[in-house]
């Protein structure tokens, strides 16, 4: 029988396993590298506990909800240099937060605003999480929620409001089936959306005999008389709008054949009447229908510039957020660029006739935030470049556009 204990004994035993001092001293790190590394460790890591008060804030969750339902407010996917205000609703991993708190801003170690928040969970916790920390999971798996708009008047388009110039082109109709098939009745927030240049009433009165009514009687839910749109127009939008949510089903009419209606979609009715105004006053072309949260999304959408740079020489260069807004408020005037190898042929220039190298000229700076091209910028007018010791200085005027990411 094999001593296990005893061969272990000598093997650790043996005397190539012994260090020196000096084969001890490959293994310890150096003073300098202890001070990097518990320089690195936090000094504070934020925790959900428990928010005694959440009876406060859980009617505030219900009705966000609610609106984000009625299409009174939509989820907005922010970039990456967007700040956070405290007293507005965010999404991060699928859980509701209330920023209700942002402490005293500091600078973190990349030069951006950073303060502890409190923010309040749907789920009745709480943390104190960063505020930058917080920005980079909204930006990465979260969203922001829109505030709250007051719903304009809907736009029915009495007589009095049609000029001579305006067109009835017909009507918009939201429908529900009356549909015995169990496949279609029990299949919630069902609805076709439709348009028609005659009336609703007469358009659905063959409806128990028509495959694109699910061959079964319907229920008008709203209708819409609309001017100057055009029928395949409005199909498009609805349908691209909606592509994700469009209802797959196979109907048979009374020969037999097979079809498969296509304006049958599965949303929320109130989200369609938002849906059906906003492609009647233009604004849909800002929105996409998010089929989890069951709400129009916005889309980030960046203006496009409307000030004419014919004949001016607009340096282009990437800004980081914290001195793009000082800039914006006139704190800074002077933007900064080291002259560097890589970037000698854009900030200057070799004139042969001498053979000396000379600084560029510029009229303006097209500045933009980050990285991402469509980010907020500005374009703010030069009036002096001066060199120093390795640094490209270009003095400020006026801002003459600022874009902003709406």
């Amino acid at each position: 029988m094999v001593d296990i204990d005893k061969e272990l004994k000598e093997i650790f035993d043996d005397p190539l396993l012994t260090l020196s001092e000096e084969e001890e001293k490959l293994f310890d790190i150096p003073q300098d590298m202890r001070r990097v590394i518990a320089k690195k460790k936090a000094d504070y890591v934020a925790q959900h506990k428990i928010c005694e008060n959440f009876e406060d804030y859980k009617p505030l969750f219900e009705k966000v909800h609610q609106e984000l339902r009625e299409g009174k407010r939509s989820l907005v996917k922010i970039n990456k240099t967007a700040t956070l205000a405290a007293g507005r609703y965010y999404f991060v991993s699928g859980q509701m937060l209330l920023l209700e708190h942002i402490g005293e801003l500091k600078r973190s170690s990349n030069f951006l605003p950073d303060a502890r928040t409190r923010c309040i969970y749907e789920n009745g916790t709480e943390s104190d999480i960063l505020l930058q920390t917080l920005r980079k999971n909204v930006v990465g798996d979260g969203y922001a929620i829109s505030e709250l708009q007051e719903e304009t008047e809907a736009q029915f388009f009495n007589n009095s409001d049609i000029t001579t110039d305006d067109k009835v082109t017909g009507y918009i109709y939201v429908l529900s089936s009356l549909s015995d098939n169990p496949d279609i009745k029990g299949e919630k927030n069902l609805y076709k959306i439709g348009f028609t240049t005659d009336s609703v009433e007469q358009r659905i009165a063959n409806a128990a005999n028509e495959p694109t009514y699910l061959m079964a009687p319907v229920k008008i839910e709203a209708s819409y008389k609309v001017v100057n749109l055009n029928s395949q127009k409005f199909e498009d939008l609805v349908h691209q709008l909606l592509k994700h949510v469009q209802f797959q089903v196979t109907v048979y009419d009374d020969k037999g054949i097979e079809h498969q209606p296509q304006e049958w979609f599965i949303v929320p009715l109130p989200v369609v009447d938002v849906i059906i105004k906003k492609i009647m006053d233009g604004t849909i072309v800002g929105y996409t229908y998010n089929p989890q949260m069951e709400c129009l999304e916005k889309r980030v959408v960046k203006a496009k510039s409307t000030f004419d740079t014919t004949g001016m020489k607009v340096l282009t260069l990437n800004i980081r957020k914290v001195y793009f807004d000082e800039i914006m408020s006139g704190e800074k005037k002077i933007e900064y660029r080291e002259l560097k190898q890589t970037t000698l042929n854009k900030y200057t220039y070799l004139d042969e006739s001498d053979g000396k190298r000379y600084l560029r000229r510029y009229d303006a700076l097209r500045l933009i935030v980050g990285s991402n091209k469509n980010g907020e910028s500005a374009l703010v007018q030069i009036t002096d470049i001066t060199y120093n010791e390795g640094i490209v200085e270009y003095h400020l005027g006026l801002i003459l556009e600022k874009i902003d990411v709406c």
